[in-house]
């Protein structure tokens, strides 16, 4: 149950003065809470920080008012000019001075009758607003503010400014917040006074009191003290919640897999190459933690090409010499098809029975695969969600493994939970994340890394080159092609459509057509699964030569014999997918080339993001290099994932209070496992007013 003293919080936004449905529903596009499952509360407001201040303790005087800048001034009125009858495009303006000069106040579809009670001819008043001159005239258009002089002491000399959204006005939203602080009740302290005293952290009311009612900019900076404290909140309701997830599964007694290692060493037979020291020390690592009776749940986080299907493949033949099955989940149908065709060859020398299940799967090839499934004859299952919808029954499953896990949310690895006796559980991921990042989003696992390339990777040369040197590259190309090598040519999302996603790569497979001819071929997400399998075919067989492709294939297509890849607008990818991408090639003997193309001028950021491209090959480098340049919603798609994107946290701020938060979970939970002292119930209202309540319910399930 809530906290009682915590329901004036949690209530409807509609409850507050001023606040109907609709604009609720513009203020639900501005607050920073996942709103995917429910509306915004009252609670939501509190950490919908101010990216900025109005500072209006600048007052210069008109004369000396820089262009643009926001100044407070005290003016005498002297005339009103109103706008010919019948013409509204033109402005309202009244004219008013100070010591220094005169200045136009100037107002679109005015009210008359309010401004002449306002500011009548003739009264000292207090405006507050932006300057801007206009043929070498002072002007101020619609003043935030207009206060008699001797009432201007009630203007707040620093103002926060907050995220707007179309029809939405500051006013508005700056009632509502207050609305909202003035609901949080008496809260007692949660945090340890060691971890307060050391990093200097106001009370929690404090803190939201000094962001919302700024006396300086300084207050509203991420780096300052009360924004640090709120995001040491989030950090460690965030760190709480996953120390008791993690709690949870691990009481879920697993069952300890025992091998001979009759099965991993026939596979290991069946291996052109031997594996390298990482993927040794991460199979040592799994296979430990499957000989015990708690449950794994292992993060394997591996590079492009770092051999994680390998490790994953040798993890499920110890599950099978143990008599159980196992699954392997990815993201899409492609790449469910590519792990069955990487590991089916090396299963079946040692005897394994593997099988997969798609959407594709219909009638009796589907009941076939299901049966299989139900009576243990498969021993190794790959596919998609489908593994796990209500009508597929296992024998026997007892390891699980999820490839390119941040595109599953927590709630598919609890239904994967459900179909077995509490299946192991083996995430995989090629985006390398930042240590930061999977303390937040993965701090419930252990972490495995794959940091070494498998031997006879041949290193990737990158270069930059501008859309204006195309002609330049497709002769480049059709030498390439003359040479018998292969190439990849990615075109981006124009925007968040697949339609249109479609249509730039059908122009530029047009145009490569009319050059190569029957050479090149085209991939892209519009396609029917027979289509797209059809192509990689086509090209993986060097029927064509050059693949025009959408990002569909940025995760797992395997062509080891392709040598270029072409990501065409290079810009507007982030740094992890053109990672991904370029890892497409250097698989083989050849050396290999990445040419990003881009379109000039570049910003700042899609600057940096080519040059560090051009500078390494290392995915964990590149990944928090991406971090420090978007921010951690971007790079795992927070919003869309289910993985815990933040409310007041901004790592690149507050990486550095990360472990701190994690230690002190820890510790908490280790003296008060069921948060029953008198800080434990501190506690949970802090879990409570983060949203993350499904911990308190996980430990009252216990």
């Amino acid at each position: 149950m809530r906290p009682a003293l915590l329901d004036p919080l949690f209530v409807p936004l509609t409850s507050l003065d001023g606040v109907g449905p609709k604009v609720a529903s513009m203020i639900e596009k501005v607050v920073p809470a996942d709103l995917t499952e429910r509306r915004a509360r009252a609670v939501d407001l509190l950490f919908l920080l101010p990216h900025g201040v109005i500072d209006r303790r600048n007052r210069p005087g008109i004369a000396h008012a820089a262009e643009g800048s926001i100044v407070t001034l005290e003016v005498r009125i002297d005339r009103h000019q109103p706008p010919p009858p019948g013409n509204r495009a033109v402005p309202y303006r009244i004219y008013a001075h100070d010591d220094t000069g005169e200045v136009a106040l100037t107002f679109f579809h005015a009210h008359t009758a309010w401004l002449r009670n306002q500011m009548p001819e003739g009264a000292r008043v207090v405006v507050s607003g932006r300057m801007e001159w206009f043929n070498g005239r002072p002007t101020m258009v619609h003043p935030d503010h207009v206060a008699d002089a001797e009432a201007a002491a009630t203007l707040p000399l620093v103002e926060p400014v907050y995220p707007l959204t179309a029809g939405l006005s500051a006013k508005v939203l700056r009632r509502a917040v207050a609305q909202a602080l003035a609901r949080l009740p008496a809260l007692t302290e949660w945090l340890d006074p060691d971890v307060a005293r050391r990093h200097s952290f106001p009370a929690f009311a404090e803190a939201l009191s000094r962001l919302h009612n700024p006396a300086d900019p300084l207050d509203v900076s991420p780096a300052g003290a009360a924004w640090r404290r709120l995001a040491y909140d989030e950090l460690l309701a965030g760190q709480l919640s996953l120390a008791l997830v993690r709690g949870r599964v691990r009481r879920i007694a697993g069952r300890a897999l025992a091998g001979d290692g009759r099965l991993g060493n026939a596979i290991r037979a069946a291996l052109p190459y031997s594996l390298t020291g990482a993927q040794e020390t991460a199979l040592r690592q799994i296979k430990a933690d499957l000989a015990r009776p708690e449950r794994m749940l292992r993060l394997l986080q591996g590079d492009v090409g770092s051999g994680k299907t390998v490790v994953a493949l040798l993890a499920m033949a110890r599950a099978a010499e143990a008599g159980g099955q196992a699954v392997l989940m990815a993201p899409t149908e492609v790449l469910a098809r590519q792990h069955l065709a990487t590991i089916a060859p090396l299963a079946a020398r040692a005897g394994l029975a593997t099988a997969i299940l798609t959407g594709r799967e219909k009638g009796r090839e589907r009941a076939a695969v299901l049966g299989g499934l139900a009576d243990g004859s498969s021993d190794i299952v790959v596919g998609t969600h489908a593994l796990f919808q209500e009508p597929v029954t296992y024998r026997d499953l007892v390891l699980a493994i999820v490839d390119e896990q941040h595109r599953f949310g927590v709630h598919q690895r609890l239904a994967i939970t459900a179909k077995g006796d509490a299946p192991h559980m083996l995430v995989m991921t090629a985006t390398p994340i930042p240590r930061t990042l999977v303390l937040t989003a993965f701090g419930d696992m252990d972490v495995s890394r794959l940091t070494e390339k498998p031997a006879g990777r041949k290193p990737i040369r990158t270069v930059t080159l501008p859309l204006e040197r195309l002609d330049e590259l497709t002769g480049r190309i059709a030498g390439a092609v003359g040479d018998g090598q292969k190439i990849y040519w990615i075109c981006p999302l124009v925007e968040e459509s697949d339609e249109l996603d479609a249509t730039a790569v059908e122009q530029r497979f047009a145009a490569l057509q009319a050059e190569f001819g029957d050479a090149v071929g085209l991939v892209h997400g519009r396609m029917k699964g027979p289509e797209k399998d059809e192509a990689m075919r086509r090209f993986k067989d060097g029927t064509t030569r050059i693949l025009v492709a959408t990002t569909v294939v940025e995760v797992g297509v395997d062509v080891p014999d392709a040598t270029i890849i072409v990501i065409e607008h290079a810009e507007r990818f982030g740094l992890a997918q053109l990672h991904q991408l370029r890892g497409r090639v250097g698989r083989g003997e050849r050396p290999s080339t990445c040419v990003l193309l881009y379109k000039a001028p570049l910003g700042e950021t899609a600057k940096r993001r080519l040059s560090v491209m051009r500078e390494t090959e290392d995915g964990f480098a590149i990944a928090e290099e991406d971090l420090a340049l978007r921010g951690e919603g971007e790079l795992l798609g927070t919003r869309q994932s289910g993985t815990p994107g933040f409310q007041v946290v901004r790592l690149e701020h507050h990486g550095d209070l990360l472990e701190t938060a994690r230690d002190d979970a820890r510790l908490l939970l280790s003296r008060d496992p069921d948060l029953a002292s008198p800080r434990g119930a501190a506690v949970r209202a802090l879990l409570y007013l983060f949203g993350r309540d499904e911990a308190i319910r996980l430990l009252r399930a216990g």
